[in-house]
């Protein structure tokens, strides 16, 4: 299947998905993980029906596997079923991910980064991604990122250690959120401090409501709940 083509950049849209299954924990215990199935494919959706071609990316080209929470009504919702359904649809269809090192952000118009806990583990430190979006902002590309997909924004550090995205405004899955999660205790890191401590004008709504922001390019979700509101700005802005 041919992923790219320069001829229609414009209408192509990047999904950079983390790589990883595991999220180890400060007692050393290994903690499941994987794309959470709303962030992903409310998105694409969004992206499709505004006549979007979706590619999807991660390092290695490594397919991270479902959030099995993503998939439980009694945490993400009755109506779950229908974003696990339109994600698996949407990565079986697309095939290989695109290896994250080989990807020319002068493919695409846009970069989306959705959550589960994978980018606290893996994107937030991986230096491919953080050349594809330091080129992106560079350029002027709507980049969005929600839930935990805001972490790998921490990537985009310059060679003296300046991080890209200072001073910038953004939501993310907040340290109350975490707690109610029930993964804020033993987590090496929580993003929204983490944020905060990197100099990002963080900000939040009520736990597990829609809430997003933009500043310039850049557009962030808080949650799950987020995540079309967010893809639905971002397609507004590229007109």
């Amino acid at each position: 299947m041919e992923h790219s083509g320069k001829d229609n950049s414009v209408r192509k849209i990047l999904i950079v998905m983390s790589a990883a299954d595991t999220w180890e924990r400060t007692d050393g215990s290994a903690y499941p993980t994987g794309y959470w199935a709303e962030e992903l494919a409310a998105p694409h959706q969004k992206f499709v029906e505004a006549g979007f071609t979706v590619d999807f990316a991660a390092p290695g080209g490594v397919r991270q596997p479902l959030d099995r929470h993503s998939a439980d009504p009694a945490v993400a919702g009755a109506d779950c079923g229908r974003y696990v359904e339109h994600a698996e649809k949407a990565l079986r269809e697309f095939g290989p991910l695109l290896k994250l090192g080989e990807v020319d952000i002068d493919d695409y118009a846009a970069v989306v980064l959705p959550g589960g806990h994978g980018p606290v583990v893996d994107l937030h430190q991986d230096a491919d991604l953080g050349r594809l979006l330091t080129a992106a902002d560079a350029a002027g590309k709507p980049i969005g990122a929600v839930c935990h997909g805001p972490a790998a924004l921490l990537s985009a550090v310059d060679s003296e250690g300046r991080w890209l995205f200072a001073g910038r405004e953004m939501a993310a899955f907040t340290d109350e959120e975490e707690r109610l999660f029930g993964t804020a205790e033993g987590a090496p890191w929580l993003l929204a401090s983490r944020l905060r401590e990197w100099g990002a004008k963080h900000s939040g709504g009520p736990a597990y409501q829609p809430f997003t922001l933009r500043d310039g390019n850049l557009f962030t979700g808080q949650n799950p709940a987020s995540s079309a509101p967010m893809a639905e700005a971002m397609v507004a802005a590229l007109g």
